[in-house]
C-alpha cells in the first residue's frame, strides 16, 4: 500500500498532552502508510523522505479529526416503540404501557421474532446516519434477546454490521439487562442463566466485553457481581450501567473489577468517583437518554473533573430511552445540557470513547496509531458541537482508506 499524504489542513490531533487546545495544528500534514499514521505535525516540519513516492491529497483547508467513536449503543433490536412515545405524551403511564405489553418486553418480543436478515436491515438503517457523521468505531450491546439463542442472534448481527458497513464493531454481552418474562420473579435464577450463557457465546467469538444494568429496576450489586466474576473468569473486560436512577454503589463495584467504564452516572457520589479514578474507568455520559426521559438530575461533571475521571459521550441508541442516531447532536447536548466544554465533548467521542472500549490504537491522531480520521467543512473544532442539525462531514478514512 502506497504512502498517502494530506496537506493544507487544520488537524485536531486530540492528543491529551498537546500545548494547543484540541491538539490543534493550524497548517498541518498527515502521512499514512499501511493503515497507520506514519507522521502528523506542522507542514513545514514534514520530513523530506515522506514526500518521496507519496500520493498527495490537498485537504483544501478542511478540519481533520480522529474518527468518531460511539462507545455505548444498543443498536441491534427489533421493531420500535414510537407508539409508546406517543401514548406517554397523551397521558399514559409507564405502568399502563407495560400492562398493555409495552416497554422492554415489547422490544424483547420483536427481537426474538425477527430473523437475522430483518435485524440486520433494521440495524443498518440506524447505523448509516452515524457513518455519515464520521463514526469509525462503535460498541453494540446485546440485551434485547435475553435468551441464549436470541442473544447470539443479536451479537452475530452486530458482527455482520461491521463487515458489511466497514466499521469497527465492539460487541458487549448485556444479558443482565432486564428480566425476561419467563423468569418473572426469579432474578437469581436468571442471573445463573446469564452466567451459563456467557462462556457459550464467548466460545463462538461473539463477546468483546460484558455489561449489566445495576439499578433498582435492574439487578442488585450482588447479582451484578456474579456476572462480573463470570466475565473475569473468561478474561473479558466489564462495564456497567450505573447510578442512573439511584446511587446503588454500582460504579464502586465496577471499579473493583477494573471496569472499562461506568455509564449514565446521574446519581454518582464521591465514593464512586474516587473508585473510578483509582481504576481508570471512563465515565460515559448519555445526554440523549437524559433529554428523552426529561430527567432533571445532572451527572456530577464537576466531581468527575475534580477527580480526573475521563469523560466519554455516546448516543445510547436504543428504542426506549434514546432513539438517537446522531453523535454530533450528542456533542451539542453534552455541552448545552451537561455543560461540558466543546473540547471535552470532542475528546468524549474520540480519545475517551476509545478508552471506554479498551481501544488503545485510535481516538487520537499520532504516529503509529490506526489511521481512522474524518475531514470536515469546518474551521474550528468547536463548530462540531455548536451547530444543531448541520453535518459538515466531507470524508471518512478507515485505516487510511476512504469509506
Amino acid at each position: 500500500m502506497s504512502r498517502q499524504l494530506w496537506t493544507n489542513a487544520r488537524i485536531a490531533t486530540l492528543q491529551s498532552d498537546a500545548a494547543e487546545p484540541y491538539g490543534l495544528i493550524a497548517d498541518a500534514a498527515l502521512a499514512v502508510e499501511g493503515g497507520r499514521i506514519a507522521w502528523v505535525g506542522p507542514r513545514q516540519a514534514l520530513p523530506a523522505n515522506l514526500l518521496q513516492g507519496a500520493t498527495a491529497h490537498d485537504a483544501q483547508g478542511a478540519l481533520i479529526t480522529p474518527g468518531l467513536i460511539d462507545c455505548h449503543t444498543h443498536l441491534v433490536y427489533g421493531g420500535d416503540r414510537a407508539s409508546e412515545f406517543e401514548a406517554r405524551l397523551n397521558g399514559a403511564s409507564y405502568e399502563e404501557i407495560a400492562r398493555a405489553g409495552g416497554g422492554i418486553v415489547a422490544t424483547v418480543k420483536a427481537t426474538r421474532e425477527a430473523d437475522e436478515a430483518t435485524l440486520l436491515a433494521q440495524s443498518r438503517r440506524r447505523l448509516r446516519p452515524l457513518l455519515a457523521e464520521g463514526v469509525t468505531s462503535i460498541e453494540i450491546k446485546s440485551g434485547y434477546g435475553l435468551s441464549e439463542e436470541a442473544e447470539a442472534k443479536c451479537l452475530r448481527v452486530a458482527r455482520r454490521l461491521g463487515e458489511v458497513e466497514r466499521i469497527a464493531v465492539r460487541t458487549t454481552f448485556l444479558g443482565a439487562h432486564a428480566l425476561p418474562p419467563e423468569f418473572r420473579g426469579r432474578a437469581d435464577d436468571y442471573i445463573a442463566e446469564v452466567c451459563r450463557m456467557l462462556p457459550v457465546l464467548h466460545a463462538q467469538g461473539l463477546v468483546d466485553a460484558v455489561d449489566a444494568f445495576c439499578e433498582t429496576i435492574g439487578f442488585t450489586p450482588a447479582q451484578t457481581r456474579r456476572v462480573f466474576e463470570a466475565a473475569q473468569a473468561l478474561g473479558l473486560p466489564v462495564k456497567l450501567h450505573a447510578e442512573q436512577l439511584s446511587d446503588s454503589g454500582g460504579a464502586e463495584l465496577a471499579a473493583s473489577f477494573d471496569a472499562l467504564s461506568s455509564d449514565h452516572l446521574e446519581w454518582l457520589g464521591e465514593a464512586g468517583a474516587q473508585a473510578m479514578a483509582r481504576a481508570g474507568s471512563v465515565a460515559v455520559l448519555l445526554p440523549g437518554a437524559f433529554y428523552f426521559l426529561r430527567d432533571t438530575r445532572l451527572p456530577p461533571i464537576a466531581l468527575l473533573r475534580q477527580h480526573g475521571v475521563a469523560m466519554a459521550v455516546s448516543t445510547d441508541c436504543n428504542p426506549g430511552t434514546s432513539p438517537c442516531t446522531s453523535l454530533l447532536l450528542m456533542l451539542n447536548m453534552a455541552c448545552t445540557l451537561f455543560r461540558l466544554t466543546p473540547e471535552e465533548a470532542l475528546a468524549g467521542v474520540t480519545r475517551n470513547a476509545a478508552r471506554a472500549l479498551g481501544l488503545a490504537d485510535r481516538g487520537v491522531l499520532a504516529a503509529g496509531l490506526r489511521a481512522d480520521f474524518v475531514l470536515w467543512d469546518a474551521h474550528s473544532p468547536a463548530e462540531l458541537a455548536y451547530a444543531m442539525g448541520l453535518n459538515p462531514h466531507l470524508a471518512t478514512y478507515v485505516e487510511g482508506q476512504a469509506r
